[in-house]
């Protein structure tokens, strides 16, 4: 009967001591051995079969190598990337992270947090979060490791990643306003978000820097990021603002409600109304038409998040400080032209 390869087999068969081979095949310390030892180390692992035990790894340094992750709705299409960013970045410490769907609800997002504390993560990546957010004041209070990602609350109290809203929603806003609209409305994202919020002030500025008031101007948020939330908006707004030409929506699938209504009342996109999305997620450029939108790195952002709670379990107290709780990072974002924007053109306002 076979025994299982050991450290040991892998030190002799690679012709190296001990603590080299576990140097090596560490990827905390793989740094510290020179590339061609560490080479032959792996090289002699795969040859002998050996896998690290990491249940030993994680009780002698007293860590579990694993990072609880909560994303709000892994049917939106911009989550996924996201947390494929976080395991790129993770795996070349050797940790893994445990991925947890919340829907959206705040007691399966309880709950589910309450799972990954119960086995033993390191820390979190969290994408659920909400201005006002009890569960992650009181984890604060707990000292639980926790970068937020997307979305931040209103209390600066972990550090954030996120890309650029502020500047995303100018760039549509002023790409509107050189095609010659002024009547231009943001249907936007639920108000209790940081996306929500940051966004529709964003849009606010941008019009009023260019003279152009509320009433031309209008705000009308979706109670969700969701197609049937951005039907329901896009019917509100045309209602009360059926002079609108141009309008830039809170995310992508909002936008796709928007272009659902848009049809439904027999007005054309983008010679009736033109249309901007955000995040550029994907297939949006197999939107009909395809649609103009911000473009927001999310693998990248998943990726710096995932950098960020390394660099805090790095740290040899686990604490946070004020500066480092409200570090914020915030990517660059870019737009992307494509067929849902065109020239303003004067139409009579319609009801449908």
């Amino acid at each position: 009967m076979s025994t299982r390869p050991t450290l040991s087999d892998v030190a002799r068969l690679a012709g190296v001591h001990q603590a080299t081979a576990s140097r090596a095949l560490n990827p905390r310390t793989s740094g510290r051995v020179s590339p061609v030892t560490a080479r032959r180390v792996r090289a002699a692992a795969e040859e002998l079969g050996f896998t690290p035990n990491t249940a030993a790894r994680s009780l002698r340094m007293n860590r579990s190598f694993t990072v609880g992750v909560l994303m709000p709705d892994l049917i939106n299409p911009l989550f996924p990337p996201m947390a494929r960013g976080i395991e790129a970045a993770l795996a070349p410490r050797g940790y893994t992270a445990l991925l947890a769907n919340t829907d959206s609800d705040e007691d399966k997002e309880r709950h589910q947090f309450d799972v990954l504390l119960g086995r033993q993560v390191d820390g979190f990546i969290v994408a659920t979060a909400r201005r006002k957010h009890p569960l992650l004041d009181e984890a604060r209070k707990s000292g639980v490791p926790i970068v937020l990602l997307n979305r931040c609350t209103d209390r600066k109290l972990f550090p954030f990643v996120a890309g650029d809203d502020s500047a995303g929603v100018s760039l549509a806003a002023e790409h509107l306003l050189e095609r010659g609209h002024r009547h231009v409305a943001h249907v936007s994202g639920p108000q209790d978000m940081s996306t929500g919020i940051t966004r529709a002030r964003a849009f606010r500025h941008a019009m009023e820097s260019a003279g152009i008031g509320p009433d031309q101007a209008p705000v009308i948020p979706a109670r969700a990021y969701t197609v049937a939330a951005g039907e329901q908006a896009t019917g509100e707004l045309l209602d009360r603002h059926p002079a609108t030409t141009a309008i830039v929506a809170g995310n992508d699938l909002i936008a796709l409600g928007a272009l659902h209504v848009l049809r439904a009342r027999g007005l054309r996109c983008p010679q009736d109304v033109s249309l901007v999305g955000f995040n550029d997620m994907q297939f949006a450029d197999e939107f009909q038409p395809p649609l103009t939108t911000v473009h927001v790195p999310h693998h990248e952002l998943g990726a710096e998040a995932a950098h960020l709670l390394l660099e805090l379990l790095d740290r040899s107290d686990l604490s946070y400080d004020t500066v480092w709780a409200a570090k914020t990072v915030l990517l660059p974002v870019h737009l992307v032209i494509r067929e849902s924007t065109a020239d303003a053109v004067d139409r009579k306002p319609t009801r449908g």
